[in-house]
């Protein structure tokens, strides 16, 4: 099984590089026309030479977007038949990867999967005067206008932005300061290496919360990788966790269908009518193709349908700005309601065939327990050698109860394994 819960990532090597090659043969033999966009990393432009090399083997018509986020991409794809960026979205550097996207933003379902792993499997090449050819786009400026369509400053503002030097760099910076504010850029530049680690955990992000405050910013707003994801801190320095921000997008938006993961607050529950998918941002697309009007992870993907169906970390940027021109976000947060909601991974040798022998019917969905008054979430990471805990509860004792619980039964199964 190639695909995890956001597409195809491993560690950098050569088996990866003639993947790449044989994913790019497999998609154009169902896309003659494909937008392709990398990310920063220092193997991205070789994986996706690779990448189109085997588009182009295949006689497809490539457009390239060059160095881009993963929703520029997608709102590229708009104009094809599919999207490809290569990326390993929040993971560590070492690694990369593969997103497959539809025309509507969407990464492919797992029908779509299926039918990729099989074609990469018969690749056939084209003959020499059958060829594809390769055209360069700027999906950078397309992306860029079709926001600031959307968005308007009630004020201007000042903002914290911390892309970690990854794609969102080459948009996010221009994109704030053309909508009306005064960036405070970190780590904006495309260097290759990222000056933080790159998932936009608060653990990651030390140095944020002091800049807001000395600066006086109405917020900051933090980018992965790829700028799929968007997190961010309040006017006084807080940092917003996941099922607040999906709460203060849904409020402000006057959104009353969401749909969100089985690791997100109960809380959300109280504001909005909601539907719960497993973990990943490709579920959450997948239904809100048939139901509500705003969905996201509490791990900072947010999914406008009436933007795109693929989580744009950059419209969600500037929205978040927007918002902080019209409102106080801090006095927004203390008026939600708020539950203690703890998560911790650990790394595991073999996290699948834990979690099949926990009873999972697909180890990246999980299994989960749940009373009255809380409950836990015990999954394998889609997308690293990890299986991860969420557990909730209305009291802290009651949250540190649940997680306690679902470690025990972690530590069960994985002694079972041994």
């Amino acid at each position: 099984m190639l695909f995890g819960s956001s597409g195809i990532r491993q560690e950098f090597g050569p088996g990866l590089v003639d993947l790449a090659l044989r994913i790019g043969a497999a998609i154009a033999a169902g896309a003659p026309g494909i937008a392709v966009g990398r990310d920063t990393r220092t193997t991205s432009e070789l994986l996706e030479h690779c990448v189109v090399s085997g588009m182009l083997s295949a006689g497809a018509s490539v457009y390239s977007c060059g160095i881009a986020p993963t929703p520029t991409v997608a709102h590229a794809t708009r104009q094809t038949d599919a999207g490809c960026m290569i990326t390993a979205s929040h993971n560590p550097e070492s690694y990369n990867g593969v997103k497959l996207l539809n025309p509507d933003g969407s990464s492919f379902t797992l029908r779509q999967q299926a039918a990729i792993e099989d074609a990469i499997e018969k690749t056939h090449w084209k003959n020499w005067d059958e060829q594809g050819h390769v055209q360069s786009i700027d999906a950078v400026d397309a992306h860029q206008e079709a926001i600031l369509d959307k968005v308007s400053f009630s004020r201007p503002i000042t903002a914290v932005l911390d892309c970690g030097n990854g794609a969102g760099s080459v948009i996010t910076p221009d994109l704030l300061a053309a909508a009306g504010a005064t960036v405070i850029g970190l780590n904006c530049n495309v260097a290759g290496r990222f000056a933080r680690p790159s998932e936009p955990l608060e653990a990651n992000l030390p140095y944020i919360g002091e800049i807001v405050r000395k600066r006086g910013a109405a917020c900051a707003v933090i980018h992965d990788g790829d700028a799929d994801r968007m997190m961010a801190f309040d006017e006084r320095g807080r940092y917003i966790d996941g099922d607040h921000l999906l709460m203060l997008f849904a409020k402000y938006l006057d959104r009353k269908r969401v749909v969100t993961t089985v690791d997100a607050s109960m809380a959300i529950e109280e504001v909005a009518e909601v539907r719960r998918t497993p973990v990943g941002d490709s579920f959450v697309s997948e239904e809100l193709l048939s139901w509500g009007d705003f969905g996201g992870e509490a791990s900072g993907s947010w999914i406008f349908p009436q933007h795109s169906y693929c989580p744009d970390g950059v419209y969600a940027a500037a929205l978040l700005c927007e918002i902080a021109s019209e409102w106080s976000i801090a006095e927004e947060l203390d008026r939600m309601p708020r539950y203690t909601l703890l998560r911790e991974s650990y790394r595991i040798a073999s996290p699948r065939e834990v979690m099949t022998g926990m009873g999972a019917d697909e180890p990246t969905h999980g299994v989960r327990f749940e009373d009255e008054d809380g409950w836990y979430l015990i999954r394998a990471s889609g997308t690293e050698p990890k299986v991860r805990i969420t557990a909730e509860g209305r009291t802290p004792a009651k949250a540190k109860e649940m997680l306690e619980a679902g470690h025990a039964a972690l530590e069960r199964a994985n002694h079972t394994l041994e």
